[in-house]
């Protein structure tokens, strides 16, 4: 499987930076599977770091390897999957134990819900049934440094 990983820099070593709070699964490595949603995540980063350069890496990760691993596989947004982003949002010592998750990505319209959720505005139930209609990308979060070991880097390009 390809997967991208979007930046201001290219990134042929990855890293889990725990200093980074408020991430959906946790402090962890995050890829996808879908190239644009890689792109807009470099322009994005590139704007925020005030960079010239807006870089997507890539990298080829075989499943089969994840032998031994344990992975969590959300398929849907469901309640579970809700639980998950909150408690990793707002619990920074929060660990999950997965060395792999593979899910939804709350971006900035689904991140929106989910702040209602935590702010007590709406139910998780209701936020579920908003999400409904919102088009929603999925991602990878590898999260312990024993997974980093399962992609590996080909090339990278730049976004202009």
């Amino acid at each position: 499987m390809i997967l991208y990983h979007g930046s201001h820099v290219e990134v042929k070593d990855p890293k889990i930076i725990k200093s980074e709070k408020g991430r959906d699964f946790g402090c962890a490595f995050y890829l996808t599977p879908i190239k644009e949603q890689a792109e807009r995540m470099a322009k994005r980063k590139q704007r925020m770091n005030k960079s010239s350069s807006a870089i997507v890496s890539v990298f080829e990760f075989d499943e089969k390897e994840m032998v031994g691993f344990k992975y969590k596989l959300f398929k849907n947004p469901d309640l579970e999957w809700l639980d998950m982003i909150i408690e990793c949002r707002t619990n920074p010592s929060f660990n999950h134990g997965y060395d792999l998750v593979e899910g939804k990505i709350a971006d900035d319209s689904v991140g929106e819900t989910i702040l209602f959720v935590i702010d007590g505005v709406i139910k998780k139930e209701d936020a579920l049934e908003r999400l409904k209609f919102q088009k929603i990308n999925s991602q990878i979060a590898f999260c312990s440094e024993e997974s980093l070991k399962l992609i590996k880097f080909t090339n990278s390009y730049e976004v202009k």
